[in-house]
């Protein structure tokens, strides 16, 4: 093998990789644009929970006032 197909062999494995490197850096950014909106929607279900039990007057194990 040439000197000239080892740099050719060599920059295709380089080219390659750069594809690969982009791809999973364009995956890492769409996992992290998910997780922040799953961030998000967990901070409004938590505050949802919070909100409902303020609002709860009774207690979970009250007994229904028919006993």
């Amino acid at each position: 093998m040439s000197t000239e197909e080892r740099f050719i062999d060599i920059e295709i494995k380089l080219a390659h990789a750069e594809d690969m490197v982009d791809s999973l850096n364009q995956r890492i950014y769409e996992q992290q644009k998910q997780i922040d909106k799953l961030e998000v929607m967990l901070n409004a279900l938590a505050q949802h929970i919070r909100d409902n039990a303020q609002s709860q007057q009774t207690p979970l194990n009250e007994r229904p006032p028919h006993y």
